[in-house]
């Protein structure tokens, strides 16, 4: 059974929660991770915490065959109000973790080699921290496609757009779904699904992406 890394999957509702179901109904291996969460806690912000945690779980679960990077760090600001130390606490979760997550996976992979999947978003204005980290979360991730692909590594960034994973109030999702060329919110199964077929042998010939997996939602314009 090949064994998957999924971080970030602590909220019931969240878009890791439904990978870890779809991956486990797959026959995966799942184990997870958060903050204080899942069954391998770690502060991710700590510079030796994402190495950690590779190894912690390789030595006690055996080789990783897959990531699955959902972890977020998330407080609102804009440009004028955003402090250097929220920037710095946005890049340390979201995009430097992200990059050693991704090297120790690698360095711990056998001859069959792997697949990671990075989950970004396009919010950017008002929130100029979470934004500016998720695009160097997503430079990282194309840029593993291209080093680690002669081990057999895929790497991909999935862009979900606007998730009812619990925060949306019924004003927010009316207003959303009247732009969803879909008509509704999309769900964490919808990117379980998508990930899942990443994670796939036959999905990992698509590497190196960025992709809107939005149900249309970025074509609205």
């Amino acid at each position: 059974m090949p064994l998957v890394l999924i971080t970030g999957a602590a909220r019931a509702n969240s878009i890791a929660a439904g990978v870890v179901a779809r991956l486990e109904a797959d026959g995966w291996d799942v184990v997870t991770s958060d903050l204080a969460a899942g069954d391998y806690p770690c502060d991710l912000s700590a510079t030796t915490a994402p190495a950690a945690l590779i190894d912690r779980v390789s030595r006690e679960r055996g080789t990783i065959s897959a990531l699955v990077l959902s972890h977020a760090h998330d407080v609102e600001s804009g440009v004028l109000s955003t402090t250097a130390e929220e920037f710095d606490q946005h890049m340390a979760v979201n995009a430097r973790a992200s990059l050693l997550l991704i090297a120790a996976f690698a360095r711990q992979v056998d001859s069959a080699g792997g697949a990671i999947v990075a989950f970004t978003s396009d919010h950017t204005t008002g929130n100029l921290a979470y934004g500016a980290s998720k695009g160097a979360l997503d430079r990282i991730v194309i840029s593993s496609a291209r080093e680690l692909g002669p081990q057999s590594i895929s790497a991909n960034v999935v862009n979900p757009g606007p998730i009812d994973t619990g925060w949306m109030d019924d004003e927010t999702r009316t207003t959303l779904t009247s732009h969803h060329p879909l008509g509704r919110a999309g769900t964490p199964k919808d990117i379980a699904a998508v990930t899942s077929f990443l994670l796939s042998d036959e999905g990992r010939w698509i590497s190196g992406q960025l992709i809107n997996a939005d149900g249309g939602f970025s074509a609205r314009f």
